[in-house]
C-alpha cells in the first residue's frame, strides 16, 4: 500500500520516509509517495528544498515509527502525532499555496503556472468524476 500517512522509520514499510540501515556518507533516504505520473524534476526539486529548509531550521525529526501505520487506530496515530498527507487535489492545492519553501523552490512563473493548472484540472475533476477520470486517464497509462 502507498503511504498516506506523514513518519518515518528505518525498517517498517509503511510509513512516508524509510531511511535503512545508516551508512554515514552513504546513507539512503527513501521517499516512498511521489505519484508515478508527477513530474520527476518538480519533485525532486522540491524534496531538495524541503529537506535543505529543514536543515537550515535545525529541525529535528520525530521519533520514529516502528508499527504498521496501517493498522493503528486513529487514536494510536494522533499519539504518535502522525499527520495524514491531503485526501484530494482540492485540499493538497490549498496546502501548496500555503508553502513558501516548494514557492521559492520552483520559482514564481512555475508556481503560479503549475497551481493554475491544477485549480482548473479540480474544477473539471469535480464537475464530472468517474467519466473525467477516465477520459484523462486511462488513455495516458
Amino acid at each position: 500500500e502507498a503511504p498516506t500517512n506523514v513518519a518515518w522509520s528505518m525498517r517498517n514499510r509503511s510509513p512516508l520516509v524509510r531511511i535503512p540501515d545508516r551508512r554515514g556518507i552513504g546513507t539512503r533516504c527513501e521517499l516512498r509517495m511521489p505519484d508515478p505520473s508527477a513530474n520527476p524534476y518538480l519533485a525532486l526539486a522540491v524534496q531538495l528544498a524541503a529537506g535543505i529548509d529543514g536543515l537550515q531550521k535545525k529541525l529535528t525529526p520525530p521519533d520514529p515509527v516502528n508499527k504498521n501505520i496501517f493498522e493503528m487506530s486513529f487514536r494510536e496515530r494522533r499519539k504518535y502525532r502522525i499527520d495524514e498527507l491531503p485526501r484530494d487535489l482540492h485540499e493538497a492545492l490549498d496546502m501548496l499555496e500555503n508553502d513558501d519553501v516548494i514557492r521559492d523552490a520552483l520559482g514564481a512563473h512555475i508556481y503560479e503556472r503549475f497551481v493554475e493548472a491544477k485549480r482548473e484540472e479540480w474544477q473539471e475533476y469535480i464537475g464530472r468524476v468517474s467519466e473525467w477520470e477516465v477520459e484523462r486517464y486511462l488513455a495516458q497509462y
